[in-house]
């Protein structure tokens, strides 16, 4: 998954890893695996590792800034990720 291409990401496989990624990083308790960012007590550092790791595990750039100005849950990140998934590099569309 690694380099993503336009078109090219593996959705359920994406939902997998940052479902992985959002747990692992937040250290999300047992029933909580759908709350928000803030709702866990995420932060910088949080934010910073999770955008980071989505690069390196599915090969999706995503800023910081939209993890604390979306506060999203894991659906919505991948709705995040799938949309920057489907821009074309270099024409910010």
């Amino acid at each position: 998954m690694n380099g993503t291409r336009p078109g090219e990401l593996d959705l359920p496989a994406a939902q997998t890893k940052i479902m992985e990624i959002w747990k692992r990083v937040l250290d999300v308790p047992d029933g909580m695996e759908e709350a928000t960012f803030f709702d866990l007590e995420g932060e910088s550092i949080s934010a910073v590792r999770i955008v980071s790791r989505i690069e390196e595990e599915i090969g999706v750039s995503l800023d910081v800034g939209d993890i604390f100005e979306k506060d999203p849950n894991p659906e919505a990140l991948v709705r995040m990720v799938a949309a920057k998934a489907a821009v074309s590099p270099g024409t910010g569309t």
